[in-house]
């Protein structure tokens, strides 16, 4: 076989298909977050807004959160030296994860190198400690819980998107003796929308099943305390076990699981993605503490008010120029192109002329045909940055001669 042809055939596929991915090289500086530099592939460099970034209420600066990492790593170095189970526990996990426990009302949680880690390593080992389980797993779950069902040798179901019809009449096939575990999200990140919690709780109930719930793209965006929708919905008690990051509004690195001691344990004890990894380094431990515990007082809900408020203004504003945003109410604003070579084209050309950077958004990370610009709006964007945003967008829309929706009067 020629390797070299073969990996020429892929790669030129995908710029065939214009879904090639390019990274672009930016730096993030301290205090001046969305703003960042650009490192031009020409080694030149341009001031840029960073408009497609996960951190969401902008904790990667915050003060509280780098002295904490500060003083940890100050305290005991870089790394945290082995696994977990060798060398590698340290009372800045054991912090962490009473706080990840405490934000989830949980007894326990146990934290992981990141959420795509989490959901794999949790969801392919659950049929070791059920035998016989069942998961039934929402269509657009995320592809960390897509790859950890697929590997785990056990039955599953998928049901249709956020159709509880279809999940009940998957549920009402099953034998009623087998163990049973549905698997869905709470915020659905390509689309914003939300997931009906109350309602698959309670068909969990009916047919005795767990509850496994991926809160990533709400955790500390959500609930007085930041403890995601369930929490806003008065819904925590009601799931067995949580999935979240601490890489996304908690602006640090990692994610985990939570959920009963005795579920915390087996799972640590059996799943190879936690056993043989070397845990987070301490001061990403302290870091990730730290912004949970500022984000579930005051200050933190201060910033999810403003984030909100910034999501709300910018869907409004590109509504009023008939963009073809997706608006389920969430904090994440897709503006759908529906071609991959064109999102890439507006992509490049926000970030060359207007220094916009955002991302364009390709299957298979959404369906062909859907393509699109997925702009995070943060309490650390301000008006002006807003404007510009919706500027450079209309007057792309108009260069490019995209439909626009008709706007009423």
């Amino acid at each position: 076989m020629n390797y070299d042809a073969a990996l020429d055939q892929a790669i030129g596929q995908l710029h065939e298909e214009g879904r090639y991915r390019t990274f672009i090289d930016i730096e993030r500086r301290k205090d001046h977050y969305p703003q960042a530099v650009w490192n031009r592939p020409d080694g030149t460099q341009a001031e840029i807004t960073v408009w497609c970034g996960n951190d969401y209420l902008g904790m990667g600066q915050h003060p509280i959160v780098l002295n904490a990492m500060h003083e940890a790593l100050d305290s005991t170095g870089a790394g945290s030296g082995g696994t977990r189970n060798i060398s590698g526990t340290t009372v800045y996990h054991k912090q962490l994860e009473a706080e990840l426990a405490d934000l989830h009302g949980k007894e326990a949680a146990l934290v992981f190198s990141s959420a795509y880690t989490a959901n794999d390593a949790t969801l392919s080992t659950l049929p070791k400690l059920f035998p016989g389980l069942i998961i039934y797993s929402d269509s657009l779950n995320h592809a960390s819980m897509i790859e950890g069902i697929r590997r785990n040798g056990g039955a599953k179901r998928i049901f249709r998107h956020n159709d509880l019809a279809h999940l009940r009449e998957l549920l009402e096939a099953d034998d009623p003796a087998a163990p049973k575990l549905i698997a869905f999200e709470s915020i659905y990140s390509m689309d914003g929308d939300f997931a009906p919690i109350k309602e698959i709780c309670d068909l969990a109930d009916e047919f005795n099943a767990l509850t496994y719930l991926d809160e990533v793209h709400a955790v500390g965006m959500y609930g007085p305390r930041g403890g995601g929708v369930a929490e806003r919905d008065g819904l925590m008690d009601r799931i067995d076990m949580f999935n979240g990051t601490l890489g996304k509004a908690f602006g640090v690195f990692g994610g985990y699981i939570a959920g009963t001691a005795k579920m915390m344990d087996a799972v640590r004890s059996y799943a190879p993605g936690f056993i043989f990894t070397t845990s987070l380094p301490p001061a990403v431990a302290a870091g990730a503490a730290a912004s949970i515990r500022y984000l579930k007082g005051v200050g933190g809900q201060k910033l999810r008010n403003a984030q909100q408020l910034h999501a709300r203004i910018l869907k409004m504003r590109l509504k009023g120029l008939g963009m073809p945003i997706i608006d389920h109410g969430s904090h994440i604003v897709p503006v759908v192109i529906g071609d991959p070579k064109h999102t890439k084209a507006l992509s490049d050309m926000l970030l060359g002329d207007f220094g916009i950077y955002v991302q364009p958004i390709n299957y298979p990370t959404v369906p062909r045909g859907t393509e699109r610009l997925r702009f995070t709006p943060s309490p650390v964007h301000d008006a002006k940055q807003i404007d510009h945003l919706v500027r450079g967008m209309d007057a792309l829309w108009s260069r490019c001669a995209l439909s626009r929706a008709e706007i009423s009067a």
